[in-house]
């Protein structure tokens, strides 16, 4: 079952990379590039168009991972803590630290998306953009990095 839950965890979390990724690269490339650059391709469609799906891949994703959490501090966390991973373990706090921090951007972030100023041309958006773009890019890799340390479900 924990291994279950892992793959869908993982899966829902490469869809919240792909989305968030494309987002940003969208928000902060100038609507004047060319359409056939490879950036301009980003262009062709709007970046608030993803707010919707980052919230609910967030959110998705944070609750498979709070339900996965249960089996890593049972099963993962002590044998961790037996070999001595201090390092792997302050990152994974930093993680939850910073997963916490996205939770809290995402009414803002969503805001801006749906209503953006007069004027401002989505700079708020494409800065709260970029905020969470690093906080699920370091969650992902993190979370693989101790994925691969231990093992998960052996």
């Amino acid at each position: 079952m924990a291994t279950a839950l892992l793959i869908l965890h993982g899966l829902v979390a490469v869809a919240l990379l792909g989305a968030i990724t494309h987002q940003t690269l969208a928000a902060w490339t100038p609507s004047s590039a060319r359409t056939r650059s490879f950036f301009g391709r980003f262009r062709a469609v709007q970046p608030a168009g993803y707010a919707n799906a980052v919230v609910g891949l967030y959110v998705g994703t944070a609750l498979l991972g709070a339900v996965v959490y249960l089996y890593f501090e049972v099963d993962i966390q002590p044998g961790l803590e037996r070999d001595r991973h201090w390092h792997a373990l302050g990152f994974f706090d930093l993680k939850e630290d910073f997963v916490a921090i996205g939770f809290g951007l995402l009414p803002a972030y969503w805001i801006s998306w749906r209503r953006p100023f007069a004027g401002e041309r989505g700079r708020t958006g494409a800065a709260l953009t970029t905020i969470l773009g690093f906080i699920v890019w370091w969650s992902f890799l993190v979370g693989h990095v101790v994925n691969d340390i231990m093992g998960f479900g052996s």
